[in-house]
């Protein structure tokens, strides 16, 4: 099993099949609290206040410019849903678990 999180997101700029069910559910299979619906995944992550939330927001869009792919987020006020898919292929792709692993690793 690959470790996901010491992985770097390749360019999608679109031309390329987005992964299978099979293959999302395997690499699914290697994240904590993530959720598959469709073409996405999601996880809601949840915080003691307001402030661990946007420092966790703002943590998450340093990686989100690092990987140079990046999530839909709804803020609350000690939550933040955070959703991946590959808008360039119309599905998911390797990138979006990556970068899930990549923020589970922020907590």
């Amino acid at each position: 099993m690959s470790d996901l999180k010491s992985k770097s997101c390749k360019a999608c700029a679109g031309g390329v099949e987005p992964l299978t069910s099979g293959q999302a559910d395997e690499l699914l299979q290697q994240l904590d609290g993530w959720m598959r619906e469709g073409k996405e995944i999601f996880r809601t992550f949840t915080f003691k206040n307001y402030y661990e939330t946007m420092a966790f927001v703002n943590a998450s869009a340093y990686v989100s410019h690092r990987e140079d792919h990046h999530p839909d987020l709804e803020v609350g006020y000690k939550t933040c849903r955070v959703t991946y898919t590959t808008h360039a292929i119309g599905g998911l792709s390797e990138n979006d678990f990556i970068c899930a692993a990549k923020l589970d690793a922020l907590l």
